[in-house]
């Protein structure tokens, strides 16, 4: 592929001399990704061991509106949200059913409960009702610290709120009643070790 500089020309890189040793070439393997890209190689991984299965949810669009441009290719022009989507992973890990929520700030303090919505909050009470394992993966972006909240912690900081009380759970309060999740790299994000202690 060649390369032009705006003016037209054609980039032409300068060759190497005899003897000169090569140029460092700099990783970018990790450089914009989210949690959720994160979270999805994380599954994968679990999944290609054998150590659980859990996927992301697909989200529910109805298409309205398709146009095709070429006979192989179509572009969706219009959709929509059939019904709110509750959490953003499910699956099954040691007989245990599993559902959560990931979040992700670029506060430094604390963690907007605006984040949430009033029936993924619902769904995750209903899921432990059930006896399941629910909770959300918070990340501060800032720091790249990732937790694990139990949904019985969220609901708390929830009700606070719509009790006239604060609307977002201090970073202080993240890290007393949260699993830190320490950055890895095969899986990066391991979080099933804190659901171990969990289960434990």
């Amino acid at each position: 592929m060649a390369f032009h500089y705006p003016n037209g020309r054609r980039f032409v890189p300068a060759p190497t001399k005899p003897g000169a040793r090569p140029a460092k070439q700099m990783s970018y393997s990790n450089r914009g990704k989210t949690l959720e890209d994160d979270l999805n190689e994380s599954n994968q991984y679990y999944l290609s061991n054998g150590i659980a299965v859990i996927h992301k949810k697909p989200v529910p669009i109805q298409i309205v509106d398709v146009h095709y441009p070429q006979r192989s290719a179509a572009v969706i022009k219009e959709a929509y949200f059939k019904q709110a989507s509750t959490t953003d992973y499910n699956g099954v890990y040691k007989g245990k059913y599993i559902d959560f929520e990931a979040k992700e700030t670029g506060s430094h303090t604390s963690f907007p409960l605006k984040n949430f919505h009033e029936h993924q909050i619902e769904h995750m009470k209903s899921v432990v009702g059930q006896g399941g394992i629910a909770f959300v993966i918070m990340k501060f972006t800032a720091g790249e610290e990732t937790f694990l909240m139990q949904s019985e912690s969220l609901v708390q900081f929830w009700d606070r709120m719509l009790s006239g009380g604060r609307k977002s759970i201090t970073k202080a309060e993240v890290e007393s009643c949260s699993i830190k999740i320490p950055l890895g790299f095969q899986p990066r994000i391991d979080y099933i070790k804190a659901i171990d202690s969990i289960i434990s």
